[in-house]
């Protein structure tokens, strides 16, 4: 078990842009995005053996040939100005039964991945995933920041569309983080590296759908753009997000009144201010109407 690199680039103060599935694969589709746009190339992996179980298993002839295992992997790219790394994860590691890395496993991993970050001189990483927020399907999603420097809060704040994570809370200067996201940002202060976790909001009644989220995708990649200058077409994803709000609104229109009632509030929100305009019983009766309608439309009933 360790780590395999298949090349020896020369990489020039390297950024490190880290990603796992998650709520809506809001980061992953974001940073995957970013990683075919600039061209990055292979450039190793973290071998899954001691992580995962297999997630599929090859017989040919009666005989076992081979066991497929998540891939963990890493690419670069060099831009001559800030060079960048990428590590994108198929799977958490977790201890068993969840969806989001924990255990000693997860933050062996997140230390494997900044092993390797280091190794080519990397000082900062951005992680990614999403944020659950009380806004409405046809609102723009903002992106919640949470670096692990103080020395990092203005810069952060200057991006257009970002907030505090902090601040969405409710200005109570706490929050939560799950999973590889959280981990390595803990894992790098305490080397000394800095780093920032980038969310993009997704609607608290949305984020249960088994499908993406790419408005909350692109809001993230528009920071992640900002942040490494680099230019990203808009094209593919502007298509995945009209994909998306036909699916949620046919949906949602099926919705009854009330439910409706309730979440069109949502439409009038003031994002800066922390809002509570439904209760946690009324959450509970929308997701549940919500599931049941995706699984009607999609024959999973």
């Amino acid at each position: 078990m360790g780590i395999r690199l298949y090349k020896e680039p020369e990489l020039v103060a390297p950024v490190l842009v880290a990603c796992w599935p998650g709520i809506g694969n809001i980061g992953i589709m974001a940073v995957d995005m970013l990683r075919r746009a600039v061209g990055a190339e292979e450039l190793g992996e973290i071998e899954s053996w001691d992580f995962f179980y297999p997630s599929k298993i090859t017989i040919k002839d009666g005989e076992l040939k081979d066991l497929k295992f998540p891939d963990n992997k890493f690419y670069f790219k060099k831009t001559g100005i800030k060079d960048l790394l990428f590590f994108i994860g198929e799977e958490q590691p977790t201890n068993g039964g969840g969806v989001y890395a924990e255990g000693a496993k997860a933050y062996r991993m997140a230390n494997l991945v900044l092993d390797v970050a280091e190794k080519f001189g990397c000082r900062r990483a951005y992680t990614s995933g999403a944020a659950v927020a009380p806004i409405h399907h046809t609102s723009m999603s903002r992106v919640w920041v949470v670096p692990n420097s103080q020395n990092l809060i203005n810069e952060m704040k200057s991006y257009e569309n970002t907030v505090l994570m902090s601040e969405a809370e409710g200005g109570s200067g706490q929050g939560n983080i799950t999973g590889l996201n959280g981990l390595l940002l803990g894992a790098a202060r305490k080397r000394g590296l800095e780093a920032v976790c980038v969310m993009g909001e997704i609607p608290v009644y949305v984020h249960g759908f088994p499908v993406p989220y790419p408005k909350g995708s692109k809001a993230v990649l528009e920071v992640l753009s900002a942040a490494l200058d680099v230019k990203i077409p808009m094209d593919e994803i502007d298509v995945l997000i009209r994909q998306s709000d036909n699916e949620i609104e046919s949906v949602y229109e099926k919705l009854p009144s009330e439910i409706k009632e309730q979440l069109d509030k949502l439409k009038y929100v003031v994002q800066s201010k922390p809002p509570k305009p439904i209760t946690e019983d009324d959450k509970k009766k929308i997701l549940q109407e919500i599931d049941r309608l995706f699984k009607k439309d999609t024959g999973r009933e």
